[in-house]
This record gives C-alpha cells, sequence and structure tokens, in this order.
C-alpha cells in the first residue's frame, strides 16, 4: 500500500502548477486549479486527503478560506460530516466571532459563524498548503472558542521549511499529502 499511496503522491505533485513571482516577486505560487480540473487528480486528492481521518468519527470538516473550500467539501462528504468556511472578514452574513494572526508584515483576521460549531464537536482543520500556520492556528483557536475540539488537520502542501507546524498542537494529527 505504501508504494501505491507514493505513486498517487507523485501523479498529485505531477498536477499542480507553480507560477513564479505570484502574487508578488520571489514566490512560487502553488496553484491546485489544475487538482480540481484533472478529474483522476480530483479523486485522488480527496481519497488521499480522507484516507488518515476515516475513523475518527468527524463531526465538522473546516475549511480556510478560499482555497481550503475547493477539497473541504469533498473532505466532509467523505468523512460523514458537516462543512463549515473560516472566512476573511466581512464575508460571512450572521453573527460571527474573529480571530486575528500575525504575517510577516502586519496582521489579518478571519471569522467564523457563532453558531457554526456545536458543542464538543470534533473538528478536522483543512486547508491547500500550509506555510507559517497563522490561519490554521486562528482557525484552531476559533472552533475551541465555540466548544469544539480539533481532532486533526489536513493540508495538501505543506512547505516544511516554514515550519508552519509548531503554530498547530502538538497532540493533534498533522496530514499533508506533499511535504517540500
Amino acid at each position: 500500500m505504501e508504494k501505491v499511496d507514493q505513486s498517487i503522491k507523485e501523479y498529485i505533485k505531477e498536477n499542480i502548477r507553480t507560477v513564479n513571482d505570484f502574487p508578488k516577486k520571489g514566490i512560487q505560487f502553488k496553484d491546485i486549479t489544475t487538482l480540481l480540473q484533472d478529474k483522476r487528480a480530483l479523486e485522488l486528492t480527496s481519497y488521499m486527503l480522507s484516507k488518515p481521518f476515516r475513523h475518527h468519527n468527524i463531526d465538522c470538516v473546516v475549511g480556510l478560506e478560499s482555497r481550503g473550500f475547493l477539497f473541504g467539501t469533498n473532505l466532509a462528504m467523505d468523512l460523514n460530516a458537516g462543512f463549515v468556511p473560516v472566512r476573511k472578514p466581512g464575508k460571512l452574513p450572521a453573527a460571527s466571532i474573529s480571530e486575528t494572526y500575525a504575517l510577516e508584515y502586519g496582521e489579518d483576521s478571519v471569522e467564523l459563524h457563532k453558531d457554526a460549531i456545536p458543542e464538543n464537536a470534533r473538528v478536522l482543520i483543512h486547508d491547500d498548503l500550509i506555510a507559517t500556520g497563522g490561519t490554521a492556528a486562528a482557525a484552531t483557536r476559533l472552533v475551541k472558542r465555540l466548544g469544539g475540539e480539533v481532532v486533526g488537520y489536513s493540508f495538501i502542501i505543506e512547505l516544511s521549511f516554514l515550519e508552519g507546524r509548531k503554530m498547530l498542537e502538538d497532540s493533534t494529527q498533522i496530514e499533508s499529502i506533499l511535504i517540500e
């Protein structure tokens, strides 16, 4: 099975487009929209994201804006869970709570509806990529404020040199399909 998983990971990696100097000079942007265009890549990525969490009794998958929505809904369906979006400020229509996190130069915030996470819900946080970990850590704080329990983190790509894992809880399962 390990050989099969490695073959799948290679196929996924081959189907991710890297865009140089986007959104600014010096950045190599990992574009996962190419995974959505290829039906095999879409299916295999969804499979690899859900595989580690199939027996975790997940109640909610929290997808981080905006690329975390793309596979987050598939992940929720595969795990027989609900899907909850974490959005940038001002995007949610009902009462919400907010959490601020540090960026390289400044701050940003994310929001969650106040009624999005049931008390004691088992939550999986998903995004397409983990870099510094700030957004996922802010989402963790939001989930906890509403009484949920984060039981895992799911990413397609992890930029390990940025050490984003250090921002997340040590005891919580962190799964990345590709680690660069």
